[in-house]
């Protein structure tokens, strides 16, 4: 196989993919480039891509079946930006990434805390040598009931975790994993909302779960209730959550990730002008805090990410089928 990867990071994806390479048998070139219409006779003689969290578009995919490639694989859990039923019309094969879920629980864990105890107007009033408590009360996790949206992979793990600060714990998913039957206690979405200091959204980025918290279910929370977001950023009304922040109904935010960031993360935009008002809003309330969708960012997780997608490109060369095929 051939492979062609395109936006590799040449600090950290491209020596996983050079072990494997050494491993595995096949060659490879990359670019640090996204793939665009303009670069695409890069990939020239390839057989594979890998790819990240950039658009798939039905003219790229258009542009690569012609090209004769045959697969595609997301170094990336998510693959909604991939147009999978006009991959499948051409006859392209489809997988993305897994990784361990621990990195995004413990970043998960970390968000909670962080809001919980204040510490974005903390440190920020330490740099300006404000050393005053008023208005930096913090409130202890164990003290807190915590609702888990979402209890696949990562969102079970986030309850391992949690279990250990002796917190009370509700969860919500149409599916209840039986394994957590003795840590938690499943109700509905509504239920878990409205008595919950802490919610942490964990599901999955389908259509159907699209602004699946929006205005009317942030009216259900509990006053004062902090959101948590390190899954998809399509989970959440913006424009909703920014409503209910600067009305003092909510009492914070903590997220990993929010709509619209195609085209910011993960890019140097520091010169730039950007326009996106919503993260501009969220970024200036004090007790919201906003990082660039890097819960996912462990050596262990990019190493897994790496060689569970290039993994199953290799299976779909070798006819065979891969657990990562998105169908």
């Amino acid at each position: 196989m051939k492979l062609f990867a395109f936006a590799l990071r040449p600090f950290d994806e491209l020596p996983a993919l050079e072990a494997m390479s050494r491993d595995e048998g096949f060659t490879f070139a990359w670019t640090d480039e996204y793939p665009t219409l303009e670069n695409a006779h890069l990939a020239e003689g390839a057989d594979a891509l890998s790819i990240i969290t950039n658009p798939m578009t039905p003219e790229l995919l258009d542009c690569y079946y012609a090209m004769g490639i045959k697969s595609i694989a997301t170094r990336s859990i998510g693959y909604d930006h991939i147009d999978i039923a006009h991959a499948a019309a051409r006859d392209i094969r489809i997988a993305h990434a897994a990784y361990p879920p621990e990195g995004v629980a413990d970043y998960t864990i970390m968000l909670m805390l962080m809001a919980l105890r204040r510490t974005k107007l903390v440190f920020k009033h330490a740099a300006c040598q404000d050393f005053s408590l008023e208005g930096k009360l913090g409130r202890s996790l164990a003290s807190c009931t915590v609702g888990v949206v979402g209890t696949g992979a990562i969102g079970s793990c986030v309850v391992r975790e949690l279990a250990g600060f002796g917190c009370h714990i509700l969860a919500y998913d149409p599916y209840p994993n039986e394994n957590l039957l003795t840590s938690v206690d499943y109700v509905d979405l509504d239920t878990l909302l409205a008595t919950s200091d802490v919610v942490t959204l964990h599901a999955p980025g389908l259509p159907e779960n699209h602004h699946m918290i929006d205005a009317d279910r942030l009216a259900r929370m509990r006053p004062g209730a902090i959101l948590v977001n390190a899954a998809r950023g399509a989970l959440v009304d913006t424009a909703a959550l920014v409503d209910a922040l600067e009305s003092g109904h909510l009492g914070g935010a903590a997220l990993d990730t929010i709509e619209n960031e195609v085209g910011l993360y993960y890019l140097d935009r520091s010169r730039d002008v950007l326009a996106n008002r919503d993260r501009a809003v969220l970024m200036a309330l004090p007790n919201v805090i906003v990082s660039p969708h890097m819960a996912f960012y462990t050596e262990e997780d990019v190493e897994h990410m790496v060689r569970s997608s290039t993994g199953a490109l290799l299976a779909f060369d070798h006819g065979e089928s891969s657990p990562f095929e998105v169908h």
